[in-house]
């Protein structure tokens, strides 16, 4: 049984007639009674009755036929299914990144992945570093918007661009005063730290530690806003990385300085280890580093560190 005893069989159910089933296949009539002829030795059941002049179903044919049409229902499901995959329609994407990220690099680029891709559910789950990058790992999010600071083992990194962290001082501060800060500039100052065991805290007590620089930690903050705010009310200043310096600076009064030696932070895109990537996160990734890069490009401090 080949598809065209099948489309011969169907243009003849839909016509009642040869000659009308040849012209809508153009073929000839001879060759859609063959096929017909064929099909009813194929299946051993008699398809129609050859009386008068429109041809007329058997019961046997009547029910094959609905049988033939449930089979191409399913063939117009799977170009349908082939459409939806093409365009990712009804697919989930899990996509993570750290607070400051989150509700904003990653927010634009899930917004302008969208535009694009409409029929795609895209999941946003914010967490610390650490969080992240367990989700990563294991692969509960497909890819997520990071900055990283250190080596992430359990995960494949793919590097958007580095930029270097900054001093964020009261503006009325002495050292405000200064174009660039040094470590030593630091020494004995009130300090608002990030959290303990977070990547940036251990990179910047690593450096103080190295410089023999001692600061008076009187304020820990998980959150970029939470440190600014304290710097803006005068209680000490902090290094802290520059996305979150620049922004807050539009609504805490700050001043921001560079300082030395360089805390690059590198800004990347984070997948799972061991999984092949999918054209659904291959499209998200390409659309992630270019708002990434956009926008960071966009930044007071210029990059001078190489993106990629």
């Amino acid at each position: 049984m080949s598809f065209r005893h099948i489309e011969a069989f169907r243009a003849v159910m839909a016509t009642g007639s040869m000659t009308e089933a040849s012209r809508r296949l153009h073929t000839s009539q001879p060759q859609i009674s063959r096929l017909i002829g064929q099909l009813e030795g194929i299946t051993g059941l008699p398809l129609f009755d050859r009386g008068g002049s429109r041809l007329v179903p058997t019961l046997d044919g009547t029910r094959f036929h609905a049988e033939v049409e449930r089979a191409f229902v399913g063939l117009a499901s799977l170009e349908v299914a082939a459409s939806r995959i093409r365009a990712f329609g009804a697919e989930r994407l899990r996509v993570a990144a750290m607070p400051r990220l989150a509700g904003g690099l990653l927010a634009r680029a899930v917004a302008h992945f969208q535009q694009d891709h409409p029929g795609v559910v895209v999941a946003i789950h914010s967490g610390d570093d650490e969080a992240v990058s367990e989700w990563i790992a294991t692969g509960f999010c497909d890819a997520a918007v990071t900055m990283v600071y250190g080596e992430m083992p359990k995960v494949r990194l793919d590097h958007v661009m580095t930029l270097d962290c900054v001093a964020v001082l009261p503006l009325d501060h002495s050292l405000a005063a200064k174009a660039a800060l040094s470590l030593e500039d630091l020494r004995g100052e009130n300090f608002i730290a990030s959290s303990l065991g977070s990547a940036l805290r251990e990179r910047i007590d690593a450096m103080l530690a190295q410089a023999g620089v001692e600061v008076s930690v009187i304020a820990e903050a998980g959150l970029g806003s939470a440190i600014c705010t304290l710097v803006a009310a005068g209680l000490g200043l902090s290094v802290m990385n520059p996305l979150a310096a620049y922004e807050e600076a539009l609504v805490s009064p700050i001043a921001i300085r560079p300082i030395a030696p360089a805390l690059p932070v590198h800004f990347a895109l984070l997948f799972p280890p061991d999984h092949a990537r999918s054209r659904l996160v291959q499209a998200f990734s390409a659309c992630a580093r270019t708002i990434v890069l956009e926008h960071l490009e966009g930044l007071p401090q210029q990059a001078g560190r190489g993106s990629a």
